[in-house]
């Protein structure tokens, strides 16, 4: 183990990850690609979505991509909501903690996800 972190995980509907992947990228101030036929249905919103970068985006001031299409380990707009609601899957820290875990992290890392 390299860090631990208080993180918010998937719902029962829209579950996190479960086994071992590789981070494939990391990426600062990441804007936000929404695909609601790729990802989960944001209400009735049907439309494909860009949101520019920033730390108020979905997805904060950092995005670690995994080898599982679509998940990802990110930031928050929301820190005061960390470990206290669902995802739609991916694990969402702090942008801070985010950020921590950015530096430490490569391409080809090995994340694992334990019950």
């Amino acid at each position: 183990m390299i860090a631990l972190y208080p993180a918010t995980i998937g719902s029962e509907d829209t579950p996190s990850p479960d086994g071992e992947y590789q981070v494939i990228r990391v990426v600062k101030n990441p804007t936000y690609h929404y695909d609601p036929v790729k990802n989960f249905q944001q209400g009735k919103n049907k439309r494909r979505m860009v949101l520019p970068r920033g730390p108020n985006n979905p997805v904060g001031t950092i995005w670690i991509e995994l080898s599982k299409p679509t998940f990802g380990i990110h930031g928050t707009p929301e820190p005061s909501r960390i470990s206290k609601a669902s995802s739609h899957g991916c694990v969402r820290l702090t942008n801070w903690d985010a950020e921590e875990l950015a530096q430490i992290v490569r391409p080809g890392t090995t994340v694992r996800f334990l019950q």
